[in-house]
């Protein structure tokens, strides 16, 4: 199992579940249905990662919304670099799971948004 600090891995869950809080939030649905989506896709992420992500509850910036997606596209973006530096092959399962947690999430309610496809947008670009 590869070994993340607690900050990093206090970042990790930051990126995962903020992502997740960022583009259920762009277009208010159901909760319970987009909570839902986000959790199954969690199951496309490396085994070290959950474990990561699970080992603690997530923390997301403080601030306005403004204030929060800056904080989880940072944390997004410094995630990366973190599992780039532990386990480079993780890096492209993490891109593709986070992406897809966030398609799931803003496809949960049967439809998405413009402003759900503009998160997840962003997010994407975070990723890269």
């Amino acid at each position: 199992m590869t070994a993340y600090t607690e900050a990093e891995g206090q970042t990790l869950r930051t990126a995962v579940f903020g992502a997740m809080v960022l583009v259920s939030t762009a277009d208010p649905g159901s909760v319970d249905e987009e909570s839902h989506a986000g959790i199954r896709a969690m199951t496309l992420l490396s085994d070290d990662l959950r474990a990561v992500i699970a080992a603690a509850p997530p923390s997301l910036p403080k601030g306005t919304a403004s204030d929060v997606e800056v904080g989880v596209l940072a944390a997004l973006k410094e995630s990366v670099r973190i599992i780039n530096a532990h386990e480079p092959r993780d890096v492209e399962i993490f891109r593709a799971a986070v992406t897809e947690m966030c398609r799931s999430v803003a496809g949960a309610d049967g439809e998405v948004a413009a402003t759900e496809k503009e998160m997840v947008t962003k997010v994407v670009e975070a990723l890269a």
